[in-house]
């Protein structure tokens, strides 16, 4: 993930078919986080808290397919930094999943 553009994510999926999505670390906290996937549309929305919320555009078939008996998704919020060997993960957390 490239630091300079903090609106962009990028799904990973493990060999266990598991999937988790890597974001750049928001102002807020995260609080009762949940997702809201539209595979009609091809997107989602992450709620990461009452006043926070991310867009998810361009969500391909593969991540549908991986979360669709999930009823957690994990989240990963990574540090900003300029050196990307020194971003961190801030918050560690799973979202609810909601169709």
């Amino acid at each position: 993930m490239d630091s300079t553009d903090y609106d962009i994510f990028d799904f990973i999926i493990n060999d266990e078919d598991e999937l988790m999505l890597l974001i750049y670390q928001q102002e807020t906290e995260p609080n009762n986080p949940y997702i809201e996937l539209d595979r009609e549309s091809s997107s989602g929305v992450l709620h990461r808290n009452e006043n926070d919320f991310i867009i998810l555009n361009g969500l391909s078939n593969e991540v549908f397919d991986s979360i669709f008996e999930a009823d957690n998704l994990l989240v990963c919020e990574l540090s900003r930094e300029e050196r990307e060997e020194d971003t961190k993960i801030v918050y560690a957390y799973e979202a609810e999943v909601r169709y």
